[in-house]
């Protein structure tokens, strides 16, 4: 029996393009900012006026996470380590699919990392960049964060794009939001609350979808 709960993406905004950006790559959420990897800088808005209020000129060509204090950033097949307040590249550790990464998030002290074509999301310890452990999906994996306990990550395969919550211990399939046919998911980040902020890919937008509450 299949008990995955499958639901339409309900798009509450939508922000951007961005000035000089075509394209959005991960996605994070400071608590107060979304911050947005656009390639070759990471761009952080005001998600209630829409408005840009940084920029840092930094690689940033996948995941973007924040632990509370600093942003983490996917350049290729590493991951760096930012002050948001300098833009400064602090250290770096080897990405865990040497440039085949995709999403990023920091949850329970570590970071967790989607890998694309593999089809997984590895737990790695934030120093050294070791697999600590490794979780399945079915479909290609593009975002990934967690939020009040449950993993989500976002799928993109041709025209389909969803955001899926799965079981971190078997990888099963719990509930899926299906976005609107041709609308991608690039990148996924909770605000802790009620919302995702979703990456749309070569649009240039990211996109505000509501979290299910049940």
């Amino acid at each position: 029996m299949n008990s995955t709960k499958v639901s339409t993406a309900e798009i509450v905004r939508e922000y951007g393009p961005f000035n000089g950006a075509e394209r959005i790559h991960g996605v994070s959420h400071d608590g107060q900012r979304v911050w947005a990897a656009t390639g070759d800088a990471l761009v952080a808005f005001d998600p209630a006026s829409g408005d840009t209020v940084r920029k840092l000129d930094v690689a940033c060509d996948a995941g973007t996470a924040f632990d509370g204090s600093h942003l983490y950033q996917i350049a290729e097949a590493r991951i760096d380590k930012i002050d948001p307040a300098t833009g400064n590249v602090l250290s770096s550790i080897p990405a865990p699919g040497k440039g085949t990464d995709s999403g990023l998030t920091w949850a329970e002290g570590s970071l967790w990392v989607g890998n694309y074509r593999d089809r997984k999301i590895h737990q790695i310890d934030p120093a050294t960049g070791a697999i600590q452990r490794t979780i399945e999906s079915n479909r290609f994996v593009t975002g990934v964060t967690w939020v009040d306990g449950e993993l989500w990550h976002g799928t993109w395969e041709g025209d389909d794009s969803d955001i899926r919550r799965i079981d971190p211990a078997s990888g099963a399939v719990l509930a899926r939001l299906e976005m609107p046919q041709g609308t991608g998911v690039s990148g996924l980040e909770s605000d802790g609350a009620g919302l995702f902020y979703c990456g749309g890919g070569a649009s240039g937008k990211v996109r505000a979808v509501r979290r299910p509450t049940a």
